[in-house]
């Protein structure tokens, strides 16, 4: 029995954080077995990526896309796959389409970076969360600290990069986050079990 799997992607401040986590909550609880899990990842790519931006290294966008590829071939490998092969939920808090998203928004070619990203397992539910860029800004502010990738022109970039995937993209599911948080909860749990 093939599990199924859920993504959740949109800019930072988006909250696929806190709705993967709510989501895998609420799945749990209604008697799926789920993994939740995250890009970049704890594995060893990825762990050298947080510790990177975080540390405002230098890194080139072509050179720091490959590297979230990489670290995505291990998520898929050691975490994504065998957890799917056990008819598990596997919930990731970004994937894939980061890396589009992202990458444009850094300059790099929209089919380079397609490429680069063909051959990983496609999910079987592909969430973006866009509350109005407002609202982003305002939740950005708040936070204590920010990485490379986080800053305000670049990230107005990424949302209009999310906006247009979503439009070329029917099976994307568009979800406002600007509500209240077990209001939008209620709102994708209810999307995901609709569209099974």
């Amino acid at each position: 029995m093939q599990g199924t799997f859920i993504v959740l992607e949109g800019p930072d401040g988006a909250g696929t954080t806190k709705h993967s986590k709510l989501l895998a909550d609420r799945l749990t609880r209604a008697g799926s077995e789920v993994i939740l899990t995250f890009e970049p990842t704890d594995g060893p790519v990825g762990s050298a990526i947080r510790k990177d931006l975080h540390a405002h290294v230098p890194l080139k966008s072509a050179e720091l896309q490959k590297r979230f590829c990489s670290d995505r071939a291990w998520h898929v490998e050691h975490v994504i796959a065998p957890a799917l092969a056990r008819g598990t939920v596997v919930i990731s808090d970004r994937y894939a389409d980061s890396t589009i998203a992202y990458g444009i928004a850094l300059g790099l070619d929209r089919t380079m970076l397609e490429e680069m990203n063909k051959d990983f397992p496609k999910p079987d539910f592909l969430l973006y969360l866009l509350p109005p860029f407002a609202v982003l800004q305002e939740r950005m502010r708040k936070r204590e600290s920010t990485d490379d990738l986080e800053k305000a022109e670049l990230q107005k970039k990424v949302y209009e990069n999310y906006r247009l995937l979503a439009k070329e993209n029917p099976k994307v599911i568009v979800v406002d986050t600007s509500g209240k948080p077990e209001e939008v909860a209620e709102e994708i749990y209810l999307k995901v079990q609709k569209r099974k």
